[in-house]
Formats: C-alpha cells, sequence, structure tokens
C-alpha cells in the first residue's frame, strides 16, 4: 500500500522539498553555523584584506620593505582561512525509509538502518549520535545543539523513520514464520 506524501522537512527552503513516493526524504543542514561561518568568512577575507593594505613601507627594522607579493599572500591567506572556515558549513543528514546518510566536517557515511540501534542526543552533548549495534557512536554534526528547535524536530524525524524500518522488518519476518 503506497501513499503519495508531500515531504517537508524542519529545513525545507527553497529546492530542499522532496516529493515522495511511499517513502519519506528527510534532509536536514544546520542553520546558526552556517550563518555564523558564513559571516566569518566574509569577515576574515576583509580584515585580511584591510591588513595587506597596511602593508607598506619597511619592515620593522627598515632592513626589508613590504612588497606587492607581500600584500597578496596577506589576502590569499585571508581566502584560505575563509574557505578552512566554510568547511563547517559541510555537515548534512539524509534519511529514508532504507538508510540514512550523514556527511560530516570530515567525512561521510551510508548507512542501512540496519546497522544502527538508535539515534541519541545526550544532555549537554554538542551534537546528536547514531548509536549502532557494534557499540560505536557516529557523530550527526548536522543535528547541533545550537539549532535548538530544528534540531529536536530532527532526531525525531530520524527516530521515526527508524522505528517505521524496524516496524517493516517485524512485518516481513512475521509474514515469512511458517504456520
Amino acid at each position: 500500500m503506497s501513499e503519495r506524501r508531500d515531504v517537508t522537512q524542519p529545513s525545507a527552503g527553497p529546492g530542499e522539498r522532496e516529493r515522495a513516493t511511499g517513502t519519506e526524504l528527510f534532509r536536514l543542514r544546520p542553520r546558526r553555523i552556517r550563518l555564523v561561518c558564513w559571516v566569518s568568512a566574509i569577515l576574515l577575507v576583509v580584515v585580511f584584506a584591510l591588513v595587506a593594505t597596511t602593508l607598506t613601507g619597511p619592515t620593522g627594522n627598515g632592513y626589508g620593505t613590504f612588497q606587492r607579493g607581500d600584500q597578496f599572500a596577506m589576502i590569499g591567506l585571508g581566502i584560505l582561512f575563509a574557505l578552512g572556515t566554510l568547511l563547517f558549513t559541510r555537515p548534512r543528514v539524509e534519511a529514508d525509509v532504507r538508510g540514512v546518510r550523514v556527511r560530516n566536517i570530515i567525512g561521510s557515511y551510508e548507512l542501512p538502518w540496519e546497522v544502527v540501534r538508535g539515534v541519541r542526543f545526550d544532555r549537554g552533548a554538542p551534537w546528536a549520535a547514531l548509536e549502532l549495534y557494534d557499540d560505536d557512536l557516529l557523530p550527526v554534526v548536522a543535528l547541533q545543539a545550537a539549532d535548538k528547535q530544528l534540531a529536536v524536530d530532527g532526531v525525531r524525524a530520524l527516530r521515526r523513520l527508524h522505528r517505521e524500518h524496524l516496524a517493516a522488518l517485524a512485518e516481513r519476518a512475521a509474514g515469512q514464520r511458517p504456520v
């Protein structure tokens, strides 16, 4: 029995609305850290560019002078630091009834629900985690405590999809038992 649903996630914005047929796709990216990182990246480039414009004349003791290359290098450093800051905008989590895909700052994981024991968000933890059957914890950086209600809704959605998968497995197992 397949029902057609229009799925809108807590983070739904332009282009993040998915049409699902019988399965629900959940997609979430953190909000607050993305805003902070973009503002910080822009400020880094501006500050390093301003510092680069002040690099003129002799160095501290007068034996050398700042050149155009030094100014360009300072701007380049600002751009590199800004790009490093933007790495923190990378986290994302996507899930459906088949499994979950987690993209953290460094590294990505695609896991079927069969290896996931539960979705945890411990008190005081900065982000949620997937508890795996091999006793590992996989951090889900996209579900950050700083996002408050967005993170709570995200954890609830992941738990609901996990429960739906477990119910489907139990239903299949009940249907395959010999009578």
